[in-house]
């Protein structure tokens, strides 16, 4: 099994911008149409309420990514987990059980209470991996916060 390391790098560096691509890639393959670039920009992934966590296997080459960002207002310390891309020879490695670690251990440290993520219907794989990592399903997100109607959403209470 590979080894990698998990970091939190600036979303506005190469490494971590070529990652958020290809999630949206792979989302528009999967979807068709352009992805959900409208209702996230980049800058909502960086400190203080966000951040973005890079796996890089031992040779530096890129594993994955994963993305938080505060969503409504700060002050009800809820965030959303976005962008979770793993490459696809990678998968079933450990590479994304790692990120959601990392993620969510940063979450704590910046005092969200809860968390939040979307997947879709043409993702029966993340759907298995959020409920195996102990992430609950729900129906709706909080109000005020953006979310598609036919996303399958999910919850972390810390």
């Amino acid at each position: 099994m590979p080894s990698f390391s998990i970091l939190r790098e600036d979303i506005f560096q190469p490494g971590p911008a070529s990652l958020v691509s290809a999630a949206l890639d792979e989302l528009n393959r999967r979807y068709g149409g352009d992805s959900d670039t409208a209702h996230l920009d980049n800058e909502e992934m960086a400190p203080p309420r966000g951040g973005f966590f890079v796996a890089r296997s031992d040779d530096g080459h890129l594993a994955g990514g994963v993305g938080l960002r505060s969503i409504v207002d700060p002050d009800l310390h809820l965030g959303e987990i976005k962008r979770l891309w793993v490459r696809p020879d990678l998968r079933q490695a450990g590479v994304a059980r790692g990120l959601m670690a990392a993620v969510e251990n940063y979450a704590r440290d910046c005092g969200y209470a809860q968390l939040f993520l979307e997947t879709g219907w043409a993702q029966p794989e993340a759907q298995a991996f959020y409920q195996r990592i102990g992430w609950t399903r729900i129906d709706d997100f909080p109000e005020g916060a953006f979310s598609y109607p036919l996303g399958i959403k999910f919850t972390r209470v810390f």
